[in-house]
């Protein structure tokens, strides 16, 4: 089974979260926007404008399997997570796991409010005042505690902190762990200080980073670099 994921190229954006499952689960898949000989970003923009289709995505990242099509992030990995082995085999796994992927897509938007509090439609020069004070906020009270609440559920989990749902590691951890990249980018001063009073979640984000296919991966060329153009910006002026 070929997956076909469609995300704007050239940047890691929403659609990261999804390769790191794909990557992790071995899958064959294509990276369409940023491989031309799969259409580029002409075939992203295509499905978008498509009048026609019945139930179109509103926006990438979606994934393509056979004649299905599914969108968002959190659906995308909890229509992945059973067919790549990354999730818990019962109902009450799955479960908590997409719960706690819908937690991190909550934090995900307000990374891109902090620099971009007015709206996407315009540019951060044009609202570096109001950028400089949710920044604030988010460093010193919405990033704290976010993560201290990934670390008390690292914590409570009966089968020890090294995962977030059960004993083996789910697509959740994939997305923590990218959470951290990004956090760690946009904020390293922030970070640095934060990072003190959650060890397990700093410890979890490591040890997914060791594992073998995700070595390679974020040592390939697959791997998109950090820039001012996705969701986690670094901008040195908002990391107080």
């Amino acid at each position: 089974m070929r997956y076909e994921l469609y995300y704007w190229p050239q940047i890691q954006g929403r659609g990261e979260f999804v390769r790191l499952s794909l990557e992790e689960g071995g899958a064959d898949y294509v990276d369409v926007g940023n491989d031309e000989s799969a259409g580029g970003v002409e075939a992203v923009q295509g499905w978008l404008e498509d009048a026609a289709a019945v139930h179109p995505p509103f926006a990438p990242p979606f994934l393509k399997v056979g004649a299905t099509v599914v969108a968002q992030v959190a659906n995308i990995l909890q229509f992945l997570g059973p067919r790549l082995g990354l999730v818990g085999d019962s109902p009450e796994d799955a479960l908590w796991t997409h719960q706690l992927e819908l937690t991190i897509t909550d934090i995900v938007v307000e990374a891109h409010d902090a620099h971009h509090p007015l709206g996407a439609g315009r540019y951060y020069e044009d609202q570096k005042a109001e950028a400089a004070k949710r920044a604030r906020e988010f460093r010193e009270q919405r990033i704290p505690r976010y993560l201290g609440y990934f670390e008390r559920v690292l914590a409570n989990n009966p089968q020890g902190p090294g995962h977030l749902v059960g004993a083996q590691r789910s697509y959740v951890d994939l997305s923590l762990f990218q959470l951290v990249a990004g956090l760690r980018y946009a904020f390293p001063r922030a970070m640095k200080r934060i990072q003190k009073d959650v060890p397990k979640v700093v410890a979890l984000a490591d040890a997914v980073a060791a594992r073998p296919r995700i070595a390679v991966y974020l040592e390939s060329e697959r791997r998109l670099p950090f820039s001012e153009d996705g969701i986690f910006r670094h901008y040195p002026e908002l990391d107080g």
